[in-house]
């Protein structure tokens, strides 16, 4: 190593190099030499001379708003090599290709003078109150390497305070994948956001575009409707205008009649408003009538929806919780039941996923269960919930307007017509009026705020016999009776049907499927599963019924079988870890991989 004098300072060069000889074709040897950071080292000699005002060809004169104004000598070569824009201003006949000063707008000098040192350097230095000045002209000079540096520096920056003013950020600058980072961390955490300044400064366009996505990520409607009444109030005066605009971009037949009720008494906004009461009114009919009416879809927040499985039976009643992954197709063990539990049900509510009843058979005894357990996917764990009235084994459960119906089932011998209502934020049980028939093995579905019970066994026969309950009236009634008779058949809504597939009819387990139309009140035959199974999970996914496990007569199964209503066929998707029956089945978010990576380590 030697050092360069007539600098002004002392430069080291590295003599780290590369040298390969090499026979020719006749024999002689020639050699092929690289010094390795040749332009590491040029450039360094650049900037110095830079530095020292020697060689320079250019002068930018930067003048930005109030700042003072500042010159800053270069190479053009240089600046040309690290940005399309300069390139283009000296080598395409543009008036700055002659010109020894050029005047330079639209820029703060600070940022000019970062910029010009990242040319020679490779290097730049950013912090959190000018990055969006450099970013900004970054962009301006399509220097991409630093625009690139600080969009993922404001992507790491994301916060719930700043989320909306980055986005319109990336958005003013044309900077794409800064603008859909940040959207899509605002639909993510679109509660947390609702709370800011920068939300209450949005214009009621931006908010309907906003609250009109199908990602935004909520655990009930109410949030969505609580945030545009919480804006409007903002600015009461010049907002309350908008208010019918705000109102058909919240989903608001996802809201529950009770809650539509209560804001039609005591919302302050809603009361001076006729329009929107007629217009809420209408919806609280619709709910209460049990209409099925078409709607904006529910919201779909991207993060990933898998199918948990809880407990079961296979030789001995389980404690497995495991989820599938439909779109990959894998499998994770998840935190287990704390009592193992077959002829359980699962249902989700608020994101949290809940396990209701059951039995436990095993070795040392059986015990029906009255127990209803919540698992948390942020946290991987369960939480005992207030108990059942009575031990309810093969049970059958429902959601509506956020509680939890927990329908029939056996406790030993005595077989249940008594239903109970469960209500999550109170952690309390309240029964409610019992179904026309005792049923176990009973198969449960919820559709337009009706919840259906189908099949099952009363304690002497095995049941075609089907009935619905109204939340509102309190009162169960008949329905159409199924072609054939299914205990322990899986039953879930879909497309404004009810679909019953499967079960036991006292000689065989069947592979056949029936769908309800509720308008018509009449069953029809859909395409056979392609297995024969009872006491079988089943769930919806994407507008398509997945079943799993189950009991053929012979084995207890693990496969996995997907109906498409569409095409009505039915295809095997994939296979559970074990073969199991009498399993709880719900869809719910995806659990979050760092608690269970913990979990991993614990064990």
């Amino acid at each position: 190593m030697y050092e360069a004098e007539g600098t002004g300072a002392s430069v080291m060069y590295a003599t780290e190099c590369k040298a390969e000889v090499t026979p020719s074709h006749n024999g002689n040897r020639y050699f092929s030499y690289t010094l390795e950071d040749h332009t590491k080292q040029a450039f360094g000699i650049m900037n110095q001379l830079r530095l020292n005002q020697q060689l320079c060809d250019v002068t930018l004169r930067v003048r930005y708003e109030d700042a003072p104004p500042a010159d800053f000598q270069a190479h053009k070569i240089v600046l040309a090599s690290s940005s399309p824009v300069f390139k283009a201003m000296f080598t395409a006949g543009l008036r700055e290709q002659g010109m020894e000063v050029v005047p330079i707008e639209g820029i703060h000098p600070r940022v000019m003078e970062r910029l010009i040192e990242f040319a020679y350097t490779a290097s730049i230095s950013v912090g959190e109150k000018c990055v969006v000045h450099v970013m900004n002209g970054a962009v301006m000079y399509q220097i991409d390497s630093v625009v690139k540096a600080c969009c993922d520096f404001l992507i790491q920056q994301l916060d719930p305070s700043n989320a909306i003013g980055i986005a319109n950020f990336a958005e003013q600058i044309g900077c794409t994948e800064l603008h859909q980072r940040a959207r899509e961390y605002i639909y993510m955490n679109f509660g947390e956001v609702a709370k800011q300044e920068e939300f209450f400064n949005l214009s009621h366009c931006q908010l309907v575009t906003l609250i009109s996505r199908d990602e935004l990520n909520v655990r009930c409607e109410s949030e969505v409707f609580h945030a545009c009444i919480n804006w409007v109030k903002y600015d009461c005066e010049t907002r309350r205008l908008y208010v019918q605009a705000l109102l058909q971009a919240v989903r608001c037949h996802s809201l529950t009649p009770h809650f539509l009720q209560m804001q039609l008494q005591k919302c302050e906004i809603l009361r001076s408003d006729s329009g929107c009461k007629d217009y809420l009114a209408k919806i609280f009919q619709d709910l209460t009538l049990h209409k099925a009416t078409k709607v904006m879809p529910c919201r779909a927040p991207k993060v990933g929806q898998l199918i948990y499985t809880a407990g079961g039976y296979y030789r001995q009643s389980l404690s497995y919780l495991e989820a599938y992954n439909p779109c990959d197709g894998s499998w994770i063990r998840l935190a287990d039941l704390q009592v193992p539990r077959s002829g359980l049900a699962g249902c989700v509510v608020g994101g949290l996923f809940y396990a209701v009843g059951g039995r436990n058979n095993s070795p040392d005894g059986n015990m029906d269960s009255n127990a209803i357990d919540c698992y948390n996917p942020m946290t991987n764990q369960w939480s005992p919930c207030a108990p059942l009235s009575v031990p309810r084994n093969r049970i059958g459960v429902g959601v509506i307007d956020g509680m939890i119906y927990a329908v029939g089932g056996s406790h030993g011998c005595i077989h249940h017509n008594s239903v109970e209502r469960y209500e999550p934020e109170r952690d309390e049980w309240q029964l409610v009026a019992p179904m026309l028939t005792c049923r176990i093995g009973v198969g449960v579905a919820v559709l337009n705020r009706l919840l259906y019970a189908v099949g099952g066994f009363d304690g002497k026969n095995r049941l075609s016999s089907a009935e619905c309950y109204y939340p509102e009236r309190n009162e169960w009634r008949k329905i159409a009776s199924m072609r054939t008779i299914r205990s322990g058949a899986g039953v879930c809504a879909l497309d404004n049907c009810i679909y019953a597939m499967g079960g036991y009819d006292g000689t065989d387990q069947l592979n056949s499927v029936e769908c309800y139309d509720v308008e018509a009140d009449a069953w029809s035959f859909a395409a056979p599963m392609r297995h024969r199974r009872s006491a079988l999970g089943v769930t919806v996914h994407q507008g398509k019924i997945y079943v799993l496990g189950g009991y053929d007569g012979h084995l207890f199964l693990d496969s996995v079988e997907c109906y498409d209503p569409a095409a009505d066929t039915w295809g095997e998707v994939t296979c559970m870890t074990s073969g199991r029956s009498g399993v709880g089945v719900a869809i719910t978010m995806e659990p979050c991989r760092k608690q269970i990576d913990q979990e991993n380590c614990r064990c």
